[in-house]
């Protein structure tokens, strides 16, 4: 886990690579995959938007076994409101295995998606979605709830929550 006294984002950032490629769970000589292993991942790429100056949230979406896109969120970069991570990774997907039914499909995010990221969710028909933090706001958590009520789409949460939400601390205490 890291600490929030301090620390180099970057090195803290290279301490995640080491932890998520060196240290991950083994089973005899087969590496076990499992969702914090791909919230590592995600993690990853909350990094890559941390140290690009975005608000740092990552997602990564899994078919059988392999991730097949990352992603992070880009909104102030590419300047729309849309570049969330969850939204440019579905996107990803759905060019490449041309189809928008991702019902075969797992994604890993780093912060409960927001009301338009779980929209989206909901109609590419994912079968799972893996989240670390918890949303800030008690309105975005009961909508996301809504929009899932009727869903097949199984919820995990609070996946290494800690370390999701301690970077999307880190980003915000750095700008105020």
């Amino acid at each position: 886990m890291i600490s929030e006294t301090g620390q180099d984002w970057k090195i803290a950032a290279l301490m995640i690579f080491i932890y998520v490629h060196f240290l991950f769970y083994k089973k005899g000589d087969k590496m076990v995959k499992n969702s914090e292993y791909y919230m590592k991942k995600a993690l990853i790429e909350a990094y890559k938007a941390f140290n690009s100056n975005e608000v740092p949230v990552g997602a990564v979406i899994v078919k059988d076994g392999k991730i097949i896109a990352k992603s992070f969120n880009l909104k102030d970069s590419k300047n729309s409101v849309t570049k969330h991570a969850e939204l440019i990774a579905i996107e990803k997907v759905s060019k490449k295995i041309n189809n928008w039914r991702l019902s075969d499909c797992t994604m890993y995010v780093t912060l409960q998606p927001c009301p338009m990221c779980a929209s989206a969710i909901n109609q590419a028909r994912l079968f799972k979605i893996v989240y670390g933090a918890s949303a800030n706001s008690v309105e975005s958590s009961e909508i996301f709830n809504k929009i899932f009520s009727d869903s097949n789409t199984i919820i995990e949460k609070d996946v290494l929550s800690e370390d999701c939400s301690l970077i999307l601390k880190k980003f915000f205490s750095n700008i105020r």
